[in-house]
């Protein structure tokens, strides 16, 4: 398991990057141990590229680049017939979080670093999509999917066997606490342990690490409750142990942390329901299977993946557009809908994006569901399968009472994302940044995702 250095080596100067979901500047208060990190740094305001969810703010953060040049238009893609699909992907398929690096267009923070001097090495924890990634070392979630349906505890990792390594000093990556009703502060204590035992044995210069831990609590109660209060604390506490961590694993290495919200989540009062209003106005055909309603991309004339505050709506038919864009536009709960190259006016006139765009009302989120009578729900709809729905679904964070079933009820969630201030999501969507360095603050107004690749690349090529 030995890549020729020794554990605790000095390999001269670091960078880490945090990135962590939820993050606001009213947070900072509750979070001593990130504040005494940056007690000699700055800390600026946020203002994120739409569309403000993970995948493209990760792609974002990755590669500098805007997302119809990265290509992750959302969490979810319709990979659509006869264009370019990329490597482990499917034509005529909804994919929700894509695992593999190929879905990335544009090179990414670990090449952009390596090419302005191969020391330059990367560790690259839980970002997504990072599967296939040329970085160093690396750690994401890949449970295997076992033919009788189940699923076995895993994680993809670069070199291979490190999972073993992590896996015999810390137990298999906690799953069920990355997502789902069993949420917890656990997944993102195991992602830093597992950081700081990897820089042990595999010291890179640069790394990136995902902490998802703030998402959970403010979706399912909203960001102003008691619940994200305690979150705050608890996501504290674990960087707390990360620095201790990496200080002993640096050996002494001067380390510049550069900590980036993703976005801000905002508190709703309900969902939308474009794929019902599309199935309202005969331009979304279901397929029912067993008295069950399913679900082809391909047999249907439009069909919605619901994203929190936006949807991507994909035609069969160019014919169909204006009519779909009209019943959407006259819903409650639509903020806007954009077609053709007015999706350039959010930066998502692109072949991967839909035909139509739709950003939801500041208050309001897009639910995927398209059926009108609940027992006709396809069964994965009452569980937690990120991979089948065409849309995100934060219920899934919820247990029907008695039952170990996901509800059908998306009024339950109390926060989401998705909007930004360029498409009415207003202050509160911003985020924000903090850089222990004070020479890296960004110049100009609110810093952006996309300036963090150059920010690492300043921190340790010293490029002004």
């Amino acid at each position: 398991m030995s890549d020729g250095t020794s554990p605790g080596r000095s390999i001269g100067k670091r960078c880490v990057v945090l990135s962590i979901p939820g993050l606001r500047e009213r947070d900072l208060p509750g979070m001593p141990r990130l504040l005494a990190l940056m007690e000699a740094g700055v800390t600026v305001p946020l203002e994120p590229e739409f569309p403000a969810v993970t995948c493209p703010v990760h792609a974002a953060m990755t590669t500098g680049a805007k997302p119809c040049e990265h290509g992750v238009i959302a969490n979810g893609f319709y990979w659509r017939e006869g264009t370019d699909v990329p490597e482990h992907s499917r034509p005529g398929t909804v994919e929700l979080w894509t695992a593999w690096d190929a879905a990335v267009q544009t090179p990414r923070v670990w090449d952009q670093l390596r090419e302005a001097d191969p020391a330059l090495t990367s560790a690259v924890w839980f970002p997504m999509p990072a599967k296939g990634a040329s970085a160093d070392t690396i750690c994401t979630p890949a449970p295997i999917h076992n033919p009788d349906g189940s699923e076995s505890l895993w994680c993809y990792t670069k070199p291979t066997e490190l999972y073993g390594e992590l896996m015999g000093e810390l137990g298999h990556f906690p799953l069920m606490n990355f997502w789902g009703p069993l949420s917890a502060v656990t997944s993102s204590q195991w992602i830093v342990d597992s950081a700081v035992l990897a820089q042990k044995s595999h010291p890179t210069r640069f790394a990136f690490v995902y902490l998802p831990h703030l998402d959970y609590a403010a979706q399912k109660f909203g960001p102003d409750s008691a619940e994200h209060e305690r979150a705050v604390g608890e996501l504290d506490a674990v960087i707390g142990s990360l620095a201790n961590g990496l200080e002993e694993a640096f050996a002494g290495d001067e380390c510049v942390w550069i900590v980036a919200g993703e976005y801000a989540i905002t508190p709703v009062s309900g969902p939308a329901y474009p794929n019902r209003v599309l199935r309202e106005a005969g331009l979304f055909t279901p397929v029912e299977q067993d008295g069950l309603e399913h679900f082809d991309p391909t047999a249907t004339p439009a069909f919605a993946v619901c994203d929190h505050q936006l949807a991507h709506v994909y035609l069969r038919d160019e014919a169909d557009v204006e009519r779909a864009a009209e019943v959407l536009r006259a819903t409650d709960g639509v903020a806007a809908v954009f077609t053709g190259e007015d999706r350039g006016e959010i930066g998502l006139d692109c072949s991967r994006a839909g035909d139509l765009v739709l950003t939801a009302e500041p208050d309001r989120w897009f639910a995927y569901y398209w059926w009108t009578d609940d027992a006709k729900a396809p069964p994965f709809a009452r569980t937690v399968d990120i991979h089948r729905k065409p849309g995100y679904d934060p219920v899934e964070m919820f247990l029907k009472p008695g039952t170990r079933e996901t509800p059908l009820d998306a009024t339950l969630v109390k926060g989401s994302h998705g909007l930004t201030r360029a498409t009415g999501g207003g202050a509160d969507t911003d985020t924000v940044l903090l850089i222990s360095d004070p020479e890296l603050r960004p110049a100009g107004g609110p810093a952006t995702h996309a300036e963090i690749p150059e920010l690492a690349l300043r921190a340790l090529a010293h490029v002004d």
